[in-house]
């Protein structure tokens, strides 16, 4: 029988920062597991906690308690050598803003040709079919000169190029204008899924979320609903706890109400207000 390692896994991760001299929790104890070839959104008001996980996954951040582990490798024990291994091999980054991740004076072909040739895994024909699908084949202009929805097409053409089995994304299509944004995501969708890329993406658009697998939805540093195909439900942690929807929470579902828990007999949980 062949077990399937996750492509991520987080248990029980926890990140404190220490802000002014106080502690103050980003992440709460999330638990999270996304499958090899899985594409998931996180979703998240400022300060959800959202892009500290992202940043634990991408290995800028060691996290306080818990584990995070990239297709089995912990990220929590990870030495330097076995990180660079790791960004060489398995994972891609997309960051926010496309600048940040392109060689503004080269231009597309010139980019994935400088990444393909320094990662393991590099193929430029996959970063060549990207440009192809979005109808970038022939561009030569040097990437600064680009515009903000052309930068970002070739940004992904280049994080695909060295062929990521976790491709992690932050705010990809935050720049882009609606018809500029559905044209990368159908070329993010199509790509990924050829090759059998999972995707981490960090959104504050739900139009982007509604294009992935799952969407989870981040609230105080804990993961508190989740939407696939069949519905949105809310998410019960590995210490019982459960987030109300945010518009659950007024009159009598205020914080700080008191409330009666019964069990029934069908596994049903009802909530009372006192």
């Amino acid at each position: 029988m062949t077990v399937t390692v996750p492509a991520l896994r987080c248990a029980g991760l926890v990140h404190v920062y220490r802000v002014a001299g106080t502690d103050v929790a980003a992440l709460r104890g999330v638990d999270l597991a996304v499958q090899p070839g899985q594409r998931v959104a996180l979703l998240g008001r400022s300060g959800s906690g959202k892009s500290t996980l992202l940043s634990i996954v991408a290995g800028v951040m060691t996290p306080s308690a818990g584990t995070a582990e990239v297709f089995g490798e912990d990220l929590g024990q990870i030495t330097r050598a076995g990180l660079r291994r790791l960004r060489g091999n398995v994972l891609g980054l997309m960051l926010q803003g496309a600048a940040t991740n392109l060689i503004l004076f080269d231009d597309a072909v010139g980019n994935i040709d400088y990444v393909t040739s320094r990662t393991l895994r590099g193929d430029r024909s996959v970063g060549l079919d990207v440009l192809d699908a979005a109808g970038f084949a022939d561009l030569r202009t040097p990437v600064g000169l680009l515009s903000p929805s052309e930068q970002q097409v070739v940004a992904f053409a280049v994080a695909m190029s060295t062929r990521p089995k976790l491709l992690l994304m932050d705010e990809p299509t935050s720049r882009l204008g609606d018809a500029a944004r559905d044209h990368l995501l159908d070329v993010l969708v199509d790509a990924t899924a050829q090759q059998g890329t999972a995707v981490l993406v960090v959104t504050h658009d739900e139009s982007v979320a509604r294009r992935m697998d799952r969407m989870i939805h981040i609230r105080d540093g804990r993961i508190a609903e989740e939407a696939t195909a069949s519905g949105r439900f809310a998410v019960i942690g590995a210490d019982g706890s459960v987030q109300l929807p945010e518009d659950a929470l007024q009159g009598a579902w205020a914080p700080g109400s008191l409330v009666t828990v019964e069990v029934d007999g069908e596994r049903a949980i009802h909530l009372r207000p006192q």
